[in-house]
């Protein structure tokens, strides 16, 4: 049976000025694999991405949706997870977000540092006079965290990037992730364990762990489990 897949893909960017931004090195790579796969086994796909991202071809069941931040990512998401079956949520989504930059010097003479949490850049292009600067960021909120709120039915697919850690460590912190998000599945994976050619990942859910070593093998698992876990949604519905 034809589903209708919500991928996310590629990196926010958190604008400090007209300028300048945050942002972080995610490409889209293994999104648009994911993509691409869901289309060549008959699915109808929305890929929500940047703009630096790489993208699919045009496909007639393909449609590329593109974000800049987190806001506008949360404001894209909510109407779509209605309208989709699964949500493939691989974006590197920015962790925090700019306050307010100014000069050291300001900050050093301040005698209440939380003056600086209420105020903001007007500036176009904030002045580099200074030889050094102090941004102030706040916590972005969990896109993924809400997503069950909006579809409590929707597979959801989460990912977790690690550096250097040992797997079982990996493991717990996919598995608090599970939990967390009301995710159905989480696929975990190091930095360490990811180069050009080679990519391993471990999909994790409540009763078993499947490893994957290449982004193609990635893609295909997870189109995979979506369609067994969709089959498997419907078969109950149907009782």
């Amino acid at each position: 049976m034809n589903m209708k897949l919500l991928i996310t893909s590629g990196g926010t960017s958190e604008a400090i000025d007209q300028v300048r931004a945050i942002t972080n090195h995610a490409s889209g790579h293994l999104g648009k694999l994911i993509a691409e796969k869901a289309l060549d086994a008959g699915h109808e796909v929305t890929l929500v991405t940047t703009k630096q991202a790489v993208k699919p071809a045009p496909h007639e069941r393909l449609t590329i949706v593109q974000i800049t931040n987190v806001e506008s990512l949360k404001a894209t998401l909510e109407p779509l997870v209605n309208t989709h079956q699964t949500l493939i949520h691989s974006m590197a989504v920015s962790d925090y977000t700019p306050i307010y930059m100014t000069d050291f010097e300001t900050v050093a003479a301040s005698s209440n540092l939380e003056e600086f949490l209420s105020k903001s850049n007007t500036e176009d292009k904030i002045a580099s006079r200074s030889d050094y600067q102090v941004l102030f960021l706040k916590k972005t909120p969990k896109v993924i965290a809400s997503i069950k709120q909006h579809k409590p039915d929707i597979i959801l697919f989460g990912f977790k990037l690690l550096v250097d850690v040992p797997k079982e460590h990996l493991i717990s912190v996919a598995r608090s992730a599970l939990t967390q998000n009301q995710a159905d599945y989480v696929l975990a994976n190091d930095l360490t364990d990811i180069t050009e050619i080679t990519h391993h990942g471990l999909l994790v859910s409540q009763d078993a762990i499947i490893e994957a070593h290449t982004k193609l093998e990635i893609a295909d698992l997870i189109v995979k489990k979506s369609e067994e876990t969709y089959d498997q949604h419907h078969t109950r519905h149907n009782r």
